[in-house]
């Protein structure tokens, strides 16, 4: 009897062991075969090999440089790209415009016009981002000139060649624009763009102007701006920044190299402008009769308000009042606000406009608080 029940004993263990065994092969990773060639297999690293081929298995190969000089292939960003605030890569299989520069730190930036303004658009290298100049964002005045209200409505408000009107009248903040103009006589029609900004606050005066040229060249600046009378320079850098010693809230900052800059007097306003010129093929799409004497270079204009009351007045700054009713024909293909000669000031520093809400005791008091 004691040797039959041996038996089973040792069967049992027999058992045990050879499923142990196929236990600790299924947790063993596979060796490595070689390849038909005899050659090394693709590192494994169940086997503990290095999965990058070399080193301590942690760092990964180093990536070629790009070649930007190839003619089979076109270059490629080095940073994100952007288009009105979305990324947005290049595509040169589109006519879209493409803009190339180094950025702030030496990157290749490689950005395009979106498709909602293909062939205009601003450009900031710093950002590596294009911006349609006419999208109706609130605040925006654009071309000949439309303008997109606190309400969001666009509308076209044509002023008058060479006479000034207040875009906004405030207690605290009064901005007049000065229009320029030209008559075509094949179409009798007077077209008018805005040449510049003549902004008053407290006892200061903010002038921010596009300068007229003959021809225009993208190389060079045709901004100009004065404090009270004073030259604000800007070096001509991405980035670069002017910071009044008067009045140290105010700050002039470049948006691009040249001709476009973003003015800023904190808790009051953020004003953004581009000086930009009526091409040939604008003139010949819009019938503006631009001649060979005068570029027509205009603002292209954004503002931002961070202190408006509600007894705000004038074009623009009516129409971020709570209780301002449109009265224009909003159904039209494009409103157009009449009623000019209620918005017309004496000059472009003058604060008489018929709605005026100004007083310069309150709004140098009211600007230096928002400021502090």
């Amino acid at each position: 009897m004691a040797r039959r029940s041996g038996v089973p004993a040792r069967v049992g263990w027999c058992c045990f062991l050879v499923v142990a065994l196929a236990l600790g092969a299924m947790g063993q990773p596979p060796p490595s075969p070689r390849n038909e060639d005899d050659t090394p297999p693709p590192p494994n690293p169940r086997n503990g090999d290095d999965p990058w081929g070399g080193g301590d298995g942690n760092d990964p190969p180093p990536l070629p440089e790009i070649d930007w000089d190839f003619d089979d292939r076109h270059p490629r960003t080095e940073v994100k790209s952007y288009a009105n605030g979305q990324q947005y890569r290049a595509n040169y299989d589109k006519p879209n415009r493409i803009f190339t520069c180094k950025e702030d730190f030496g990157k290749k930036c490689i950005a395009q016009c979106p498709d909602l303004c293909p062939k205009s658009c601003s450009f900031s290298c710093s950002y590596c981002e294009t911006t349609c100049r006419c999208v109706d964002f609130p605040g925006t005045s654009c071309g000949d000139p439309s303008f997109t209200g606190g309400d969001g409505v666009t509308f076209y408000f044509h002023g008058r060649r060479d006479q000034d009107f207040c875009l906004v009248s405030d207690t605290h903040l009064y901005i007049n624009a000065h229009f320029i103009g030209n008559h075509n006589p094949a179409n009798d029609r007077t077209f008018t763009w805005i040449q510049a900004l003549g902004i008053t606050f407290g006892d200061h005066r903010l002038y921010v102007g596009a300068r007229k040229v003959v021809e225009w060249d993208d190389d060079e600046d045709h901004i100009e701006i004065t404090l009270d009378g004073e030259p604000v320079n800007v070096d001509t850098a991405n980035n670069a920044r002017w910071v009044s010693r008067v009045l140290p809230d105010l700050s002039v900052k470049r948006i691009d190299t040249v001709n476009s800059v973003k003015v800023d007097l904190a808790g009051v306003f953020s004003i953004s402008a581009s000086a930009v010129p009526i091409s040939d093929e604008d003139s010949k799409i819009h019938s503006y009769g631009k001649t060979m004497k005068d570029s027509l270079v205009h603002l292209d204009l954004r503002f931002k308000f961070h202190s408006l009351t509600n007894n705000v007045d004038g074009v623009l700054g009516q129409t971020y009042r709570m209780d301002y009713v449109n009265k224009m024909n909003v159904t039209a293909k494009m409103p157009i606000m009449g009623g000019a000669p209620k918005y017309l000031s004496s000059g472009l520093f003058s604060v008489d406009c018929a709605v005026s809400k100004f007083h310069r005791n309150v709004g140098n008091t009211h600007v230096l608080a928002l400021a502090s």
